[in-house]
């Protein structure tokens, strides 16, 4: 069941749509994050989930009923919001986290116990008495959190409040928001544009592109079978080909990428032009001359054109014979230190067929994110 569903909803700035979905259902106690480059639309798109702004058309219909405008504040007051920047007040800790409850005539005991609750759930409660403007940044933007969920939302909106942090501070308090919304059976929209935080976070994923919805699912759909070539440049597919289904049989889709053939489970019919995707991690590199220790449909030997380290993992570059296209494999730095890989030395590269996911090509191929 959709908490809130938008159906048709163009926004329009100086003449130009800069948000355009015909339909975004959000599930109920679903964490459902929204990625995409800058200028996307993500912070657009909050907006008008938190019923700020009128869409230039389109309808919004909350648990099957439709918004009417402006919004009543009894729905509005089931919504609440974080930012990038905390946006605390002058007080204590405490006096930020119970601002909300007493704008709503919320101010006794029952107050007190909701504040020390949701202060303890983010585990700031020894700072209740502490001046908010002299807190941490990974302080401030719990207690930013606290003050949110104090309130008890059914909607739950949050615009990249942890981009302002370090790593560490960002994964622990990745792991307590999820830890609290799922505790407390809240929806929650988290717009970012870092997409480990969105793997590690969300049930479902929405990929949003200059206003438009490219595609919404699991975390795996989204990462394993993208639905356009936009989607698997900005999920850092690494290896996006260009070719053509040449034969289908019942399993098996064979591909002509240049000179090369590639065997793919994708189902697809017969001179279908495709872009087949291979995600870099998906690519076996082994050491020259041994067997492929695992069964895999694809196996290339190509001489290494370039070794990128990227600290835990390395990127190697190899030239498999298809030209303009080399590909590109993640390997681990123990793999890295056992095949102590180098330009102009040869390697195979194994990837199994249900590691190729085709994509039909439509029009022309620009469509970079």
């Amino acid at each position: 069941m959709s908490l809130l569903a938008l159906e048709g909803v163009e926004v329009v700035r100086e003449g130009r749509a800069i948000l355009s979905l015909p339909r975004l259902e959000i599930h109920d106690r679903e964490i459902l994050a929204v990625v995409g480059p800058t200028g996307a639309g993500k912070s657009t798109l909050l907006r008008i989930l938190h019923l700020l702004d009128r869409p230039e058309a389109g309808a919004l219909s909350w648990r099957g009923e439709r918004v009417p405008w402006p919004a009543p504040l009894a729905l509005r007051r089931r919504i609440s919001m974080t930012f990038q920047d905390p946006l605390l007040l002058s007080g204590t800790t405490y006096d930020n986290v119970a601002y909300g409850l007493s704008l709503r005539g919320e101010n006794g005991d029952g107050a007190k116990r909701k504040v020390l609750d949701a202060l303890r759930l983010f585990h700031v409660e020894h700072l209740a008495r502490q001046r908010a403007r002299t807190l941490s940044g990974g302080e401030a933007q719990r207690t930013a959190l606290a003050r949110a969920l104090v309130l008890s939302p059914e909607l739950l909106l949050l615009d990249e409040p942890f981009a302002a942090l370090d790593a560490p501070i960002r994964k622990h308090l990745l792991e307590e928001l999820r830890q609290a919304v799922r505790a407390r059976g809240i929806t929650c929209v988290y717009v970012t544009h870092e997409q480990g935080e969105a793997f590690s976070i969300a049930d479902r994923i929405a990929v949003l592109r200059r206003g438009r919805l490219l595609q919404a699912g699991t975390p795996e759909e989204v990462l394993l079978r993208p639905h356009s070539r936009a989607v698997a440049r900005f999920m850092q597919t690494g290896n996006i080909l260009p070719g053509v289904v040449s034969r289908r049989t019942e399993a098996i889709s064979e591909v002509t990428v240049g000179p090369r053939l590639l065997h793919s489970r994708t189902p697809l019919p017969e001179g279908t032009p495709v872009d087949a995707c291979i995600r870099r991690e998906e690519i076996l590199v082994e050491a020259p001359g041994e067997a492929s220790p695992a069964p895999g449909l694809n196996r290339f030997r190509g001489a290494v054109e370039a070794v990128v380290d990227l600290g835990s993992t390395m990127q190697l570059r190899i030239d498999a014979g298809i030209p303009g296209f080399p590909l590109q494999a993640l390997i681990t730095r123990r793999v890295a230190h056992d095949l102590s890989p180098r330009p102009r030395v040869e390697v195979p590269a194994t990837f199994s067929a249900a590691s190729v996911h085709l994509i039909p090509r439509e029009g022309t191929p620009d469509d970079d994110v």
